[in-house]
């Protein structure tokens, strides 16, 4: 018990005391204590009412001069409010700084609430958006920004962002939805720019290649009649037999990236027609074992009575740049395993090899254009450095996606799964080659 209190109650004890005493002087005890009683629990009414005046007016009056525990009240309560009033100038601070902090980034910020509704944007967003701060503040961003895949996106938002046109048809903008606890950080980027030069890239890729397949094909053409004229010399064969080999392998450049102009220009999914896909892994099997003699055995397990929907030319091309590259770097005394089965949501092609494998940093840039692990062993081996980068865009057109297992000196696995809507079910028992 503090001091306040032990004061308050010797005070008490002394009114009561007083109280009793006038009572036996001039008689009557119970009205002298009642009267004294009645006078100290006015006293504290009143105190009362000028504490709960100055809680009131306290931000333009002074705390009342009361002693005793009333005094002890009011001065925790000056604590109480002068510590609020110290951390509100605080976060009033760091807001203000952080409002100073976003309009100076480069990049749009929108905070949104649980229900994707805006409680607050910097400059730059109102600006790539077209927001206004008076009337969009507690309105759903989906209602404002009207595009599906950026809808999808907010709803449940990915490790990536979605690139979208701006609310003006000039610009594009990347929208990222970041999760901050119970709310959302959305970050967006003018990336016109980048879309402009990665379009004029695949443009100038696209025409490039395009206006090389003529002079190749007439190259080829007379570098073929050279090496089978009998009248060609000695010394010239071998030259003019390397110049054939490099001329189609230009020409096999040339063609993977046509098709990977043509898979990246594409922004519609893949056909649905009927795919008959182990029959075509069957001759690409086939193909394969028959195409040079020092080819490691390739085994096959496939499901007969499972097809696809979608482009047979570009399931051909999928397929077959999996399986070459697994023939490229598997040695002879290797296996390669061709597995097409069911999975659950969907169907998967699975190519494995006992070949060099692949170290782990190497993994996600693997369908990088023209990337290459071993830059001299892949002149060695041949090949255009883009046929994982057609794996992956024809697997996007497919709705599907491909996964990479690999360790280094063991093996690869390519796995091309594919989605429950594309898949043909059928009953037939499963075929297993070798």
């Amino acid at each position: 018990m503090g001091p306040a209190w032990s004061f308050a109650l010797v005070r008490l004890a002394a009114a009561i005391g007083v109280a009793i005493l006038l009572g036996l002087v001039f008689g009557h005890v119970g009205r002298w204590l009642t009267g004294v009683l009645g006078l100290v629990l006015a006293w504290q009414f009143a105190n009362l009412y000028r504490v709960q005046r100055w809680l009131k007016h306290r931000a333009h009056e002074d705390p009342p001069d009361i002693g005793g525990v009333w005094g002890d009240v009011i001065a925790i309560i000056n604590r109480i409010y002068r510590r609020k009033q110290f951390h509100k100038r605080r976060v009033t601070q760091q807001f203000r700084e952080f409002r100073r902090l976003s309009a100076a980034l480069p990049d749009g910020v929108v905070l949104l609430s649980e229900q994707r509704e805006i409680r607050w944007f910097n400059r730059t967003a109102a600006e790539l958006l077209g927001l206004r701060r008076k009337v969009d503040v507690g309105i759903p961003l989906a209602n404002l920004v009207r595009d599906p895949e950026f809808a999808a996106h907010l709803a449940k938002p990915g490790p990536g962002g979605v690139v979208i046109r701006g609310q003006g048809v000039q610009g594009w903008l990347a929208l990222f939805v970041i999760p901050a606890g119970p709310q959302f950080l959305m970050l967006v980027r003018d990336v016109t720019r980048e879309v402009r030069l990665e379009q004029m890239r695949k443009d100038f890729v696209a025409n490039a290649s395009h206006e090389l397949r003529s002079p190749l094909t007439v190259i080829s053409g007379y570098l073929d009649a050279l090496g089978e004229d009998d009248a060609l010399g000695p010394e010239w064969r071998e030259p003019v037999a390397d110049m054939r080999r490099q001329a189609l392998r230009m020409r096999e450049i040339v063609e993977d990236l046509l098709e990977l102009s043509r898979l990246e220009s594409t922004s519609d999914e893949a056909p649905m027609s009927p795919v008959d896909v182990p029959g075509l892994l069957e001759r690409l099997v086939r193909e394969a074992s028959a195409s040079a003699a020092a080819v490691p055995p390739i085994e096959l397990d496939v499901d007969p009575g499972l097809a696809l929907r979608g482009s047979e030319g570009e399931l051909h091309s999928i397929a077959s740049n999996l399986l070459s590259n697994a023939v490229k770097y598997t040695p002879v005394d290797g296996t390669i395993t061709v597995r097409w089965s069911r999975e659950h949501g969907g169907a998967k092609l699975a190519i494995s090899d006992t070949g060099i494998g692949i170290a782990p940093e190497h993994l996600p840039r693997l369908t990088e254009r023209f990337y290459r692990v071993d830059r001299a062993r892949a002149r060695a081996k041949g090949g255009s450095g883009l046929g994982l980068s057609i794996v992956k865009h024809g697997l996007q057109r497919h709705g599907g996606r491909l996964e990479i297992e690999s360790e280094e000196g063991r093996g690869s696995t390519f796995t091309a799964h594919f989605p429950a809507r594309r898949v043909i079910a059928k009953i037939g028992p499963a075929i297993k080659t070798s």
